[in-house]
């Protein structure tokens, strides 16, 4: 059954969506407040990686799932768009400083705990100066030991938001920017709200979780993947994008307000860097951005249905990046399956792959 579907909110989640819904052969209309660029995104502020095992010391067991399954998905969904878009595959390093050792620990007991529910492939593997300098020769004699998380991948999310948007156009989706509208401005049609925060007032569990970010180049220093360093107070982590750039992050700070990066952020965040590798020292500073990650209690995303035409995708938090594929496959198989058999839907869901992405009638 092909329908008219209104998808409302353009950021990664709203994106995909609405190209899942036009290449499943519906009418499809999309309505952001921001542009082709995705500027007022969360999606457009992030470092874009698809780290499952790097996330697992805070990320539910189902985030890590739907992360683990968006890794097989990202490659195949990428080669369909309009334009290349930067995808590397070659794992994750976390490292952390002799007196972190402890954090090291835990984030290693973690992962045994994990490891009956990864592949084989993606096992953890430790590795001595030796291996660390093997694996990213610019970090040699830096640190005495770390972990290497084979299989974890990184994306160029502009790029992406970019390449998205032009592929939707080609798709014929009826596209309208700078578009402030609501669900209710649609009555009695099918209406998907990928809003992320912007859904809070119809939304009493979101809550917005600040995250800075800067975005930095460096023409001389060479890290070929991502670094994780561990901390109990500053963990951040190191993306290097294509043209000698690096998305630097760490900080959550339970706070809706979404001003620019405060001074004590950008210090802490420049002192790690610096502590990874003074190198950074003649890095220039191209960005220093904010955005609002929408979050549920539970930190796991969630796909709301209200039982009628309303469909609901939120709760992605600062996982955006690793789960949105795995994610927006359950959203259409949870539309098709309204659509050919409305009744059956609540025991449908509990069999699912992940029964607990899903919730019904969610009040206001």
């Amino acid at each position: 059954m092909n329908v008219r579907m209104t998808v409302i909110g353009g950021g990664l989640m709203g994106r995909l969506m609405a190209l899942g819904l036009v290449r499943a052969g519906h009418l499809v209309a999309l309505h952001d407040a921001g542009d082709p660029e995705g500027r007022l995104a969360a999606a457009h502020v992030a470092a874009a990686m698809i780290a499952p095992l790097a996330e697992s010391m805070e990320a539910e067991a189902c985030v890590i799932a739907l992360g683990l399954q968006s890794l097989g998905l990202w490659p195949e969904l990428l080669a369909t768009l309009k334009d290349p878009v930067f995808f590397e595959q070659k794992g994750t390093l976390v490292v952390w400083h002799p007196q972190d050792r402890e954090e090291a620990r835990r984030f290693g007991l973690k992962l045994k705990e994990m490891s009956p529910a990864i592949p084989e492939s993606f096992a953890l593997k430790t590795l001595d100066p030796d291996g660390l300098a093997a694996l990213e020769p610019a970090l040699k004699g830096r640190f005495q030991s770390g972990f290497f998380l084979p299989g974890e991948a990184q994306l160029d999310n502009r790029g992406l938001l970019l390449s998205l948007s032009r592929t939707l156009d080609e798709a014929l989706v009826e596209v309208h920017w700078a578009s402030r509208v609501e669900p209710r401005d649609f009555e009695d049609q099918w209406v998907i709200d990928c809003r992320g925060f912007g859904a809070k007032a119809d939304l009493s569990r979101l809550r917005g979780v600040r995250g800075e970010v800067l975005r930095v180049e460096s023409r001389e220093l060479a890290l070929t993947r991502p670094i994780r360093l561990l901390h109990p107070r500053y963990p951040i982590y190191i993306a290097p994008k294509p043209h000698g750039q690096y998305v630097i992050g760490a900080t959550q700070i339970e706070s809706e307000d979404a001003s620019p990066v405060s001074v004590r952020s950008a210090l802490e965040l420049l002192s790690a860097l610096y502590a990874v590798h003074p190198g950074f020292a003649e890095a220039r500073i191209l960005e220093m951005s904010t955005q609002l990650r929408p979050a549920l209690p539970h930190h796991a995303p969630e796909i709301l249905w209200d039982g009628g035409k309303g469909i609901r995708i939120n709760g992605l938090y600062r996982h955006g990046y690793l789960v949105a594929p795995a994610l927006m496959q359950a959203a259409l198989n949870l539309i098709a399956r309204i659509l050919r058999d409305p009744e059956g839907v609540e025991s449908w869901c509990r069999e699912s792959q992940f029964p607990s992405l899903y919730r019904f009638k969610e009040a206001a």
